[in-house]
This record gives C-alpha cells, structure tokens and sequence, in this order.
C-alpha cells in the first residue's frame, strides 16, 4: 500500500527512491493504520520480495497485451515505427538448471558469469515499451525477434508498421517473416550477410559508375548544416521460405558511410602506422634485457611481427639494410691477422600513402536493408532511424 501510494504521487516507480520517501511522512503512514511502520520496512530489497510474490508471468503477458491497446488508442499515438532491442544482463550467481540465469555468449566478454537476456520493443519517438521478454541467458538473439513483434501486431492490432532493430533482427527468415505479414523492416547487415570485401567492391562500383553519392546533413547547435553521413542506394531480389510458402521481394540496400565514424577510424588507422615505424626503429636499438637480433632471418621475422600486431601489413614497405664494417685485428707474434667483419643492420620504412588512402576511403562504411518503398521511406529517413 505504502509502495502503491509512492508511486502514484510521484510517479515513480524506483523501489531504491521509497525508503528516503517514506521516511519523510513516517507519522503520517502510521496515522493511516500502520502503527508499527518504519522507514526500514521500505528497503528494496524487502520490495523487491513483495514484487516476486505478487508476479505472474501469465497474468502480466495479457495484462501488458491491453496495456499496450489501451495507451495507444487512448492518446491517439503515432504507431507507424516499433524499434526492437536485446541486451543481457550478468550476475555473479550459481546456475541452476531452471533459473532464468544461465550461462551463454556473453556480450560482456565474460562467458563465466550467469546471464538473462532482456527483450524490449517500444514505440518510436515516444519510447514508450509495448512488449517485454525475459529469457534465460542461454538464448541467441536472432530467434527472439520474431516473437516480440507478433507480441506488438497482435496488441496493436495493426499491419504495416515499421519495425527497426540492429543486426540481429536482419536474419534473412527474420527479414522475411516480417514482409510475409505485410510490415516493414530497417536494420544494418552484418558482415556475415555483407562481407566487408563485397561491400567494398559495391562502393567502389558505384564510384565507377559516377553514381552521385547522397548525404545526410543536421543542423549544428549554430544552426548550420553538418553532413552525419554519406551513402547510395542499391537493390536485391530475395527469396525465402516462410513456413513452407515461398516469398519473393524486392529489398533496398543501402551503402553508408559514416562521417564522424570515417574520421575516428581515420585518425586509428594513421596512428597504428605510426606506432609500426617507431616499432620498426626500434628493433635495433640496444637496451639492457633486450634480445639483440643478429641475423638477417631474425630481423625479418621480428619485422612481420610488428607489421602484423598493428594490422598495417599492407600499409608500410620496409626494407632492411646490410652494411659490412672491417676492423683491424692486432698482430699476434708477428703474424698478421685479416680484418675483422662486423655486418650492421638498419631498417627503413616507407608508407604506401595509395593503399592507404585507399583504405581511408573504405573505412565506416555499412550496408543497411529495408523492403519499405522509397516514397515513404527515403534514405536519409531510413538512416535517421
């Protein structure tokens, strides 16, 4: 009760926000009826066990269904654009066998904890929630998307809704259950469905072709125009089985690059060049503890080395340099003795500034998809999505 009221006075629902709360109108709660109340009776935790005890996952998924109806017809909401969304969260916590903690591919790079995964999709811009899902941390995230957005067509009652959601969501039986139900998709490609080879070879068939790239601009807080990203527009027929029915649709791809993303890479990949010429130098620089290479083979090795750990292999030319010094050797009883031969090494390097503005000009670029038709969705909208 105490909870209840918290919330619909300040309309906050945060359990860490009760207890300061309820200690401000202590007297006050106690005068309702609840002579034995304390503030200490409001702690989280203590919330968070009534939560557990009042929670249904059956009555809550109906519940979130009208919910979802209601709030939408009620303040006569934009639904034309659902954005869909995964994240996990992780736990140092033991895994049992029906717990929603499970252990899988942790985005955190830390496959040893426990995990749950979080499903969400909301109404876009509002960011109003309309679906939620809770899944043990076990699952992949490519088969989640498909049930959440049945979730979201079902409450709304409504086809033809724009769905947007990253890579994961771009699954080509994903791409085409969702046009099979007549609704619309926007959502990068990975590499696995581009490879970043094709992609470059598509960009620069498009240049090639003087095909005349399209920019995206905003306004700055100056008011003046400022390009976020630069792109073209293909398509691709595509074909794929859904549920034993063959679809069949045109899908619009789009080749962008972005601007701030090119000159963060841009900057990264001089600096990784940079970093291997001083490597390089230093190879043959003599310090205490160092291994002093003193073969040809050696330094060589050492080069490849240093060229592969900064990735610039195809960036720098170095050539190693042989120099054979003589040095007289002192007559011992009265022999004469040959010079002494001592071969120098030095390493030079050269930049390949054509593979690398080459490079420069391929950095950042992704492909995108939709099957929306370019009247209601035109690239720059799409990309702003």
């Amino acid at each position: 009760m105490v909870w209840l009221s918290h919330i619909l006075s300040e309309a906050n629902h945060r359990m860490n926000q009760v207890q300061e709360w309820a200690m401000r109108r202590q007297e006050i709660v106690r005068g309702c009826g609840l002579k034995t109340f304390e503030a200490r009776d409001m702690t989280d935790d203590r919330l968070a066990d009534v939560l557990h005890a009042l929670s249904s996952d059956i009555h809550w998924s109906a519940f979130e269904q009208e919910l979802m109806e209601n709030l939408v017809r009620v303040y006569d909401l934009q639904n034309g654009c659902v954005r869909v969304d995964t994240t996990s969260v992780k736990r140092y916590a033991e895994v049992n066998e029906e717990g929603l903690l499970q252990l899988g591919h942790s985005k955190d790079h830390r496959p040893d904890l426990a995990q749950l995964k979080l499903v969400l999709a909301s109404l876009d811009p509002l960011g109003m929630p309309l679906a939620t899902e809770v899944l043990s941390g076990e699952h992949a995230d490519d088969p989640v998307y498909l049930p959440i957005i049945a979730r979201v067509r079902e409450g709304l009652g409504k086809e033809g809704l724009l769905y947007v959601g990253d890579c994961k969501m771009a699954a080509l039986q994903t791409r085409a259950s969702i046009h099979e139900k007549k609704d619309f998709y926007v959502c990068p490609l990975s590499s696995l469905h581009v490879p970043q080879e094709q992609l470059r070879r598509e960009v620069d068939d498009m240049r090639k072709k003087e095909i005349s790239i399209r920019k995206v601009e905003r306004l700055t807080e100056k008011n003046e125009p400022l390009c976020s990203a630069q792109g073209y527009e293909t398509s691709q027929e595509l074909t794929a089985d859904v549920n034993g029915h063959m679809q069949t649709w045109t899908e619009r791809r789009f080749l962008i690059q972005s601007t701030s993303g090119a000159q963060a890479a841009h900057h990264f990949l001089r600096g990784r060049v940079e970093k291997a010429e001083q490597a390089l130098q230093d190879l043959l620089v003599r310090k205490q503890g160092k291994l002093l290479r003193k073969t040809r083979r050696e330094i060589e090795e050492a080069i490849q080395e240093v060229l592969k750990k900064f990735h610039v292999e195809d960036f720098l030319e170095v050539i190693v340099h042989e120099e054979i010094q003589e040095h007289p050797v002192r007559a011992y009883r009265g022999k004469i003795a040959p010079p002494r031969q001592d071969i120098i090494f030095t390493i030079s390097s050269e930049r390949k500034e054509k593979a690398i503005a080459y490079e420069i000009s391929h950095l950042s670029w992704r492909a995108y998809a939709t099957n929306q038709v370019k009247e209601l969705l035109p690239l720059e909208q799409a990309i702003e999505a």
